[in-house]
């Protein structure tokens, strides 16, 4: 057993799905086999076209004046490699990353999402040494709906804590409590492995 080197927002993402999906993914090595899944290839299509198609209009109602694309950032520190859609440098002197979800805006910002915006944030403040206060997300779905979310030492904090349990998980090669949900677990990919 060897200490584990690098993740990615979207595993912390898949972490809080289910703590599961780490363990499946890093200790056990079984792949999700997305591929099968329609809305997820979709998703990834519609995604990778927003990436070349002009949205200035989103980005001048973000206060952007200045944009980077397709970035890709890693910090050793962390132990965090992400690619980031856009990262947004507004009038006030400070950053802000920009994600395209191939999703419905649905009156709330779920907690996945968030942490993948404030590890994103950490790794724009560690490589750029810039003051990141608040990233944004566009629901594709809901007519490139763009909503802010604030960036604050208390989720970064938290964000660092539920980097160390991951990294836990996958180092000591522990199996963790699944977070059982009858709907969540119909549509895992996992859902034939796990004993719940």
């Amino acid at each position: 057993m060897s200490d584990f080197q690098y993740i990615t927002p979207s595993e912390v993402m898949e972490y809080l799905f289910c703590p599961r999906f780490v363990y499946y993914m890093n200790v056990v090595k079984v792949g999700q086999r997305e591929h099968r899944r329609a809305l997820v290839n979709k998703g990834r299509t519609i995604h990778e076209r927003k990436l070349v198609q002009n949205k200035d209009y989103l980005r001048k109602k973000a206060g952007a004046v200045n944009k980077l694309t397709d970035l890709y950032l890693s910090s050793q520190n962390l132990r965090l490699v992400g690619r980031m859609d856009e990262l947004l440098f507004l009038e006030d002197g400070s950053a802000a990353p920009l994600d395209y979800k191939y999703a419905f805006w649905e009156n709330k910002i779920f907690e996945t999402y968030r942490y993948q915006q404030v590890l994103y944030a950490l790794l724009v403040m560690e490589s750029f040494k810039t003051e990141v206060n608040k990233a944004f997300i566009v629901y594709i779905r809901s007519r490139n709906h763009l909503e802010e979310i604030q960036i604050t030492q208390k989720n970064c904090d938290h964000a660092k804590i539920i980097l160390d349990e991951i990294f836990d998980i996958i180092n000591n090669e522990i199996y963790p409590n699944a977070k059982i949900n009858k709907l969540k677990c119909a549509d895992c990919t996992y859902r034939n492995l796990c004993v719940s």
